[in-house]
């Protein structure tokens, strides 16, 4: 990342480890160099900052991005004033918490759009909490594409020892089987390889899981690769996209870790999650792919055991 360019971080849920990552992190030597705007509740951060005693940088609380300043020992905090912080009730799913958070990301994606901000990190948000506020989104990706205005986006879940991307994330498993297509494998295909080209694969291989143990072994195991899966592959194969499946899934990520694939698509959330945060749990990063704007995030939730003690790992 440039040192010129202004990255928004979206606090996350206020009631979850989102504030303290987010505190504990500006003291890292890797990223106090850049320009950093804090997007969430000044209140929150203050008083989080004092009852840990981190150490002795200071907040600068904004509302104009004009008063930002940029220096090592100052994190600015954009303040959007949504918590009443004699209410708010740490480790709590709430639906205030829910709410800010909603509007932090929504913020942040709109200064991104105008060209205001470079790219956004987010910190967790809760879904129940953000359900009980009205926001009915399945999460993040779906708030960014929103507002971006994102027609074509997925999920990407990148580690240095594996990288998956996913053709559904947040619905019920029987409503990833049931909205399996040709047209949305061929999207997330089409994703996968333009998004290893950005990051300097000259000639990225991709491998397509299966749906169904063993890929469907021809059928006997269900037939949505033989429908669905192979028919997208095809497609892109002709497109001169180096794609393989589908595979196994079964064995598909272990190869793909060793070094047989440059990315993996995978057929639901827990498919591609799972060997991900099996591997990588404390590394992974969550980029979401598609959209006009840069937009990475931690890959964990708002650990509410944790939040506000102090032990969360930044």
């Amino acid at each position: 990342m440039h040192q010129d360019k202004i990255i928004g971080v979206t606090m996350g849920d206020p009631a979850g480890i989102g504030p303290e990552i987010i505190l504990k992190s500006f003291n890292n030597i890797n990223i106090n160099n850049l320009k950093i705007i804090v997007i969430g509740d000044f209140k929150v951060m203050e008083l989080l900052k004092s009852k840990l005693h981190f150490p002795a940088y200071r907040l600068n609380r904004v509302v104009d991005l004009n008063h930002c300043v940029f220096r090592n020992d100052l994190l600015n905090v954009y303040d959007l004033a949504k918590v009443d912080i004699e209410k708010l009730k740490p480790g709590k799913v709430q639906a205030m918490a829910g709410n800010a958070a909603f509007h932090y990301v929504k913020f942040a994606t709109e200064l991104a759009k105008a060209g205001k901000i470079d790219a956004i990190a987010t910190a967790p948000l809760n879904k129940e909490a953000m359900h009980l506020a009205g926001h009915l989104y399945p999460g993040h990706t779906e708030i960014l594409a929103k507002f971006s205005g994102a027609k074509s986006y997925a999920m990407v879940l990148y580690d240095d020892k594996l990288k998956v991307i996913h053709a559904s994330t947040h619905v019920s498993l029987l409503n990833a089987i049931k909205g399996l297509n040709k047209k949305r494998v061929e999207e997330v295909i089409q994703l996968a390889h333009d998004t290893l080209l950005k990051l300097g694969y000259e000639n990225p291989k991709i491998a397509v899981a299966g749906i169904n143990p063993h890929a469907g072994e021809g059928g006997l195991f269900g037939d949505e690769e033989i429908k669905e899966i192979i028919p997208a592959i095809r497609t892109k194969i002709k497109e001169g996209i180096r794609v393989e499946g589908p595979e196994a899934p079964d064995t598909v990520f272990l190869r793909a870790a060793e070094g047989s694939f440059d990315m993996v698509v995978a057929m639901y959330h827990d498919q591609g999650h799972i060997p991900l945060k099996l591997l990588g749990f404390h590394s992974g990063v969550n980029i979401t792919v598609g959209l006009p704007i840069i937009r990475t995030s931690v890959d964990h939730g708002t650990a509410f055991g944790k939040a506000w003690h102090g032990t969360a790992n930044e």
